[in-house]
């Protein structure tokens, strides 16, 4: 795998509200926490760009939304922050693309020359495949680091309900398979990247 030496690692949504499993219900993938500190270790030891978004809920009863301290990133995240040598950018949105955040995404990898990014973060099939989605959409070579992310049970229509980890794997074939991404993993990413 070819990781380009300005991939930008676009962390999603690694906020303190999602630890509160009494509002969003059992999760999957324990070491997904793990998996992306060491990301973002890696694009900043490398002096690569990483993006970190955050989602600001308009929902009143959100644990993401504003003024709320469920709102604020996680602490291994925010001790991360600025500590890199790389391109830095924070973004916020009240969706579920970060390309449709503010300051605009994209406008901003157009003008640092980044062509590939790396997806990892916090809803597996929520905000994290849907950034993937947008970026595959915008022409962007994008990987996603499947357990570097993680997602949430989930009832749907007609009694449908899914696990966590049947969600998260139907995401990732339909990303993978569907063409908008190539799901890997963060051992494959972080040996590609090379500190």
């Amino acid at each position: 795998m070819d990781i380009a030496e300005n991939a930008a690692l676009v962390v999603v949504d690694v906020q303190k509200g999602f630890e509160e499993l009494d509002f969003w219900g059992a999760r999957n993938n324990p070491g997904a926490d793990d998996n992306i500190a060491a990301l973002i270790d890696v694009w900043q030891g490398t002096g690569r760009p990483v993006v970190f978004v955050r989602h600001d809920s308009v929902k009143p009863g959100s644990p993401l939304r504003l003024g709320y301290e469920g709102n604020d990133f996680k602490e291994y995240v925010e001790e991360r922050r600025g500590k890199g040598s790389g391109a830095e950018l924070f973004l916020t949105k009240t969706v579920n693309s970060a390309f449709l955040g503010t300051p605009d995404l994209a406008a901003w990898l157009t003008a640092a020359g980044v062509s590939q990014i790396v997806v990892a973060g916090i809803q597996t099939n929520m905000c994290a495949e849907t950034t993937a989605r947008m970026g595959g959409n915008l022409g962007y070579d994008v990987l996603f680091a499947y357990d570097a992310t993680y997602t949430f049970d989930l009832e749907g229509p007609f009694g449908w309900r899914r696990s966590a980890e049947e969600i998260a794997q139907a995401s990732a074939v339909s990303l993978h398979g569907g063409g908008f991404a190539r799901v890997v993993t963060t051992e494959e990413l972080v040996g590609a990247a090379g500190a």
